[in-house]
């Protein structure tokens, strides 16, 4: 008897994950808790374990393969031979290279209805077939597609009210595209389709932006003379500072303000892919030693795409430091949900760096913010009392 092994959950946000690898081949035996893939989730790369003891039994998804949360990309086999002699699919997941350029189109001719079905028979027997359990266990993945720009119409004409084949306009930016060269569609990463996804729900967030030239000199020595990073030094200013203004560390909801006790620090992060926070816990009130090491341990996890959701997600207050780009003069962020401010920080120069604060317009106002500066400022000074 076989059980189906289904694309799992594996974080709140996830609702499709691909499959990376597998760790065990078909008619392998496995034990109920041992890992036996790896699926990449929006934002990092998980574990999947197995459920019961068994044997792995094809026919397996595609490493490489895409698929909806709750689809089968596997079985687990009580009997050891029937795993062993499962068809499996050797299906490799669709390239990432682009495709040749296809010549341009030429306009279509008006289709012979006499001939139509049979050019659909050749056009049929022309495709490769697959199989309906391959094509169920290859998910959602297609291959990039080449597009060749067609001339967007400049006055179409509208389809009469209620017609039934009345369609919605083309998007703006389709239409944009179009109009250009030759082009091609390639999907994005998930962690990428993540913060797109995030971006969209920031949008409606009313903020505004406050900006001033803080002294990063004495920070940045102090910090170097022990050896911790000067973002961790920089987050470590912002929760102490917070301490003293605790509206930073609130998050507005429909029924009124979520007031948070510890402030955790979502630090930005550049994964080489896009952009991830992985999340410092109570650093207002830790050890800088502690908070070190922390730290480091996140940055590595970063590295190997291996946070899990708890350690990337519930930030309080969150910091963009982009300091070690010295053409960076000054920048702004979009404030992530459950937040009431982001504090962008850019390179260093001899009169200081150039702090933009971006914060919720429903939870903090502008002379809160211009005292939260004025706070931090102070606390910047004074390196050996903050990164005690």
């Amino acid at each position: 008897m076989s059980h189906a092994i289904t694309m799992p959950a594996l974080s709140d946000t996830m609702s499709n994950g691909r499959l990376v690898k597998w760790n065990k081949k078909p008619g392998e035996a496995i034990k109920k808790g041992e890992v036996i893939a790896e699926i990449e989730t929006d934002k990092a790369v998980m574990d999947l374990e197995a459920f019961e003891d068994g044997y792995l039994s094809g026919p397996l998804a595609a490493e490489g393969t895409e698929a909806p949360v709750g689809q089968v990309i596997g079985y687990v086999s009580d009997d050891r031979k029937e795993a062993a002699t499962a068809a499996t699919p050797s299906v490799a997941a669709p390239s990432a290279a682009a495709p040749p350029v296809a010549a341009a189109p030429q306009p279509a001719k008006a289709p012979d209805a006499k001939a139509g079905n049979g050019k659909a028979a050749e056009a049929a027997a022309a495709a490769p077939s697959i199989s309906p359990v391959l094509a169920a266990s290859m998910g959602s993945m297609r291959p990039a597609v080449l597009r060749r720009a067609r001339p967007a119409p400049v006055t179409p004409a509208a389809p009469a009210a209620g017609s039934a084949s009345a369609t919605p306009a083309a998007p703006v930016a389709q239409s944009a595209i179009q109009a250009g060269p030759p082009y091609r569609i390639e999907r994005a990463s998930s962690l990428r389709q993540a913060v797109a996804r995030n971006m969209i729900a920031c949008a409606t967030t009313p903020s505004f932006r406050v900006t001033a030239q803080l002294p990063l000199k004495t920070l940045i020595a102090a910090a170097q003379e022990r050896k911790y990073s000067l973002t961790l030094s920089l987050a470590r200013a912002c929760a102490t500072t917070i301490v003293a203004h605790p509206l930073f560390n609130a998050a507005y909801t429909a029924e009124g303000l979520a007031r948070r006790e510890r402030v955790d620090v979502g630090i930005a992060v550049d994964n080489g892919d896009g952009l991830i926070t992985p999340v410092l816990r109570d650093v207002a009130g830790r050890s800088m030693a502690e908070l070190a090491q922390d730290w480091n341990s996140l940055r590595e996890k970063v590295k190997s795409r291996r946070l899990t959701p708890a350690e990337y997600s519930g930030a309080t207050f969150y910091l963009s430091d982009l300091g070690v780009f010295s053409v960076v003069y000054a920048f702004d962020s979009i404030i992530p949900p459950g937040a009431a401010a982001i504090l962008s920080v850019a390179a260093a120069r001899p009169q200081g760096a150039f702090f933009t604060l971006a914060c919720d317009h429903r939870v903090v106002f502008g002379a809160d913010a211009a005292r939260f500066l004025e706070t931090l400022q102070q606390n910047l000074k004074d390196p050996g009392k903050l990164l005690a």
